[in-house]
């Protein structure tokens, strides 16, 4: 079981990591659903942040299925998605998809942000 914990090496745990990427978050990726904003990090770890307001998804057993396979989903991404701190925000209407959809919508987004990020780290290795 231990691997399918999620560290607290992997997650965003003060105010001041949100407000971090609150900030400055030079990548982003919106989806109907939900928003995720990115930013680089010190860090090797990529971090996770979760933000799955009740005003949005009122069930307590769909947020906590939203964020299981929001971590799931993360916790999957390739080792060059590191050094990156990630906050997700749900948004209303999240809680309707079935879990195959959002999964393959997450995916869709870490590899859309994941691209983002190596497009602005490139230039700087070339140079």
């Amino acid at each position: 079981m231990a691997s399918q914990a999620f560290p607290k090496a992997h997650r965003l745990l003060t105010s001041d990591d949100f407000k971090a990427v609150f900030a400055d978050a030079p990548f982003r990726a919106s989806h109907k659903h939900f928003l995720i904003l990115a930013r680089p990090n010190k860090h090797t770890a990529a971090r996770l942040g979760l933000i799955i307001a009740k005003k949005h998804i009122r069930n307590a057993t769909e947020r906590n299925r939203m964020k299981r396979l929001i971590r799931e989903t993360f916790r999957r991404q390739p080792p060059n998605f590191s050094g990156i701190d990630v906050i997700v925000l749900a948004r209303k209407g999240m809680d309707s998809l079935d879990n195959r959809t959002l999964i393959d919508q997450l995916d869709r987004q870490w590899l859309r942000i994941a691209r983002k990020a190596l497009a602005a780290s490139a230039p700087e290795s070339t140079g």
